[in-house]
């Protein structure tokens, strides 16, 4: 299993020699976000689509 600093380079390691302390924060960001919506999936925590189209319909 990659340990988050793997992680991190990997991310980093495939940006452009051009990327910004901005671009670097956004991707790990993106990728922290993505981890934690995943881990919350397994856990049961998620909202059906059903659920959500009635959300919607209610705004």
């Amino acid at each position: 299993m990659e340990t988050l600093k793997q992680e991190a380079i990997r991310v980093i390691s495939k940006l452009p020699e051009t990327a910004n302390i901005d671009d670097i924060m956004y991707e790990l960001y993106v990728v922290d976000k993505v981890k934690k919506g995943r881990e919350a999936v397994e856990r049961g925590e998620s909202t059906s689509i059903e659920d959500l189209k009635r959300e919607i319909q209610s705004w």
